[in-house]
């Protein structure tokens, strides 16, 4: 039976705290943490470890690799984990120019949907949660660009929890995240023969025509059927006009919602062959993220409608997204994963980015609703 009482406690808790999350968002938004500057990233962890200290009632753990902070506050005995990252995707000195700001229930502002919103409620979350001694909680600082030195880490904790709830930004209308496609990167690199364009063009190997046979083939590799997307994004060749480009690259980004097809095509782009007698390809790159898959989610979308009738709430309609996130890897463990549990809003990654602020309050209620219900 629905804990309705409980559910209006929770939901009235949270509203008192609708000033300071506010406050705190705004304190959070101007701590700048693009991915790239450590530095940075350092201040930002700074702001956040007393707030998760006080939230779960213990101290937290710096752990640097390679220069990147991350963030962890582990359980002895986790029943979840709650996931999240902190770098954005904005440069230093937005927020100079684009600051915090709050026009009626609307916050804007450099990070503050993707997702810096869904930290706030992820430690109001765990405060306001029976059992702060169950819950994990990992704040990293490089998912805006792969998680490479956060994965082991991620990997870890959440072999170590029976759930992983993400608090990365919901989609359209505060739907959560049942399944994100998976992700390979490559650079595809071509080697041909410098000549003179205009003196002996015919001694040269065009890497530039190379590149473009390469492209177009590409294409072939795409099924819009299945929702597989083959795209090219930085090209580059050539150093001078009067001269037969000797080399050239491909960046490309593949996405599918299954592993299996994700492979199929990462082993088509490894099998590449040059079309020009005498040009040479090298591949490099692969899978960095393998699907989040609906079998992983199916579980945890049960807890979350659950919790929504706990607290009078409409359910929670579970939707797919084609972007990538940290959920993937967790899913891809097969470990229960459900994504999108963090701010209202949308936009992200544009100078339109913008958070709801009337429905953080029952999101936060929703998220440590979920957390009591995964602790049981």
């Amino acid at each position: 039976m629905p804990d309705v009482k409980r559910g209006g406690r929770l939901r009235h808790a949270a509203r008192t705290r609708l000033g300071e999350m506010t406050e705190r968002l705004e304190a959070l938004v101007a701590r700048e943490s693009p991915t790239s500057d450590c530095e940075a990233l350092a201040r930002c962890a700074a702001i956040l470890t007393p707030w998760g200290d006080a939230a779960v009632g213990r101290k937290a753990e710096r752990i640097t690799v390679e220069g990147h902070p991350h963030v962890l506050w582990a359980s002895l005995d986790p029943a979840v984990l709650l996931l999240g990252h902190f770098d954005t995707v904005w440069p230093m000195g937005t927020a100079d120019a684009w600051p915090f700001a709050i026009r009626g229930d609307t916050a804007t502002g450099p990070g503050v949907f993707d997702m810096k919103a869904g930290i706030v409620q992820m430690l109001a979350a765990a405060e306001l949660a029976r059992d702060p001694a169950r819950i994990s909680i990992l704040l990293t600082s490089d998912e805006e660009t792969g998680s490479r030195t956060s994965r082991e880490l991620i990997e870890r904790e959440a072999k170590r929890a029976g759930a992983v709830l993400v608090c990365e930004p919901s989609a359209e209308g505060g739907a959560v995240k049942t399944a994100r496609k998976g992700v390979a990167r490559y650079q595809i690199h071509i080697q041909g023969r410098a000549s003179h364009s205009g003196l002996n063009p015919e001694l040269g190997i065009n890497a530039a025509v190379e590149l473009a046979h390469q492209v177009l083939g590409l294409s072939s590799f795409a099924d819009p059927t299945s929702g597989t997307t083959v795209t090219p994004t930085i090209l580059e060749a050539g150093t001078t006009i009067n001269t037969v480009p000797e080399s050239a690259s491909i960046a490309l980004d593949v996405r599918a919602w299954s592993r299996e097809e994700l492979d199929s095509v990462c082993r088509s782009i490894s099998a590449l062959s040059p079309h020009l007698d005498g040009a040479v390809l090298s591949v490099r790159g692969g899978v960095t993220r393998y699907p989040l898959e609906e079998a992983a989610t199916i579980t945890l979308l049960g807890v979350a409608r659950a919790s929504a009738r706990d607290l009078a709430l409409p359910l929670p309609v579970g939707v797919r997204s084609g972007g990538g996130s940290d959920g993937n890897l967790t899913g891809a463990l097969g470990i229960p994963t459900l994504d999108g549990l963090g701010a209202v809003g949308g936009h992200a990654h544009s100078r339109e980015e913008w958070v709801d602020l009337s429905v953080v309050p029952d999101r936060v209620a929703l998220l440590a609703t979920m957390i009591d219900r995964l602790c049981e």
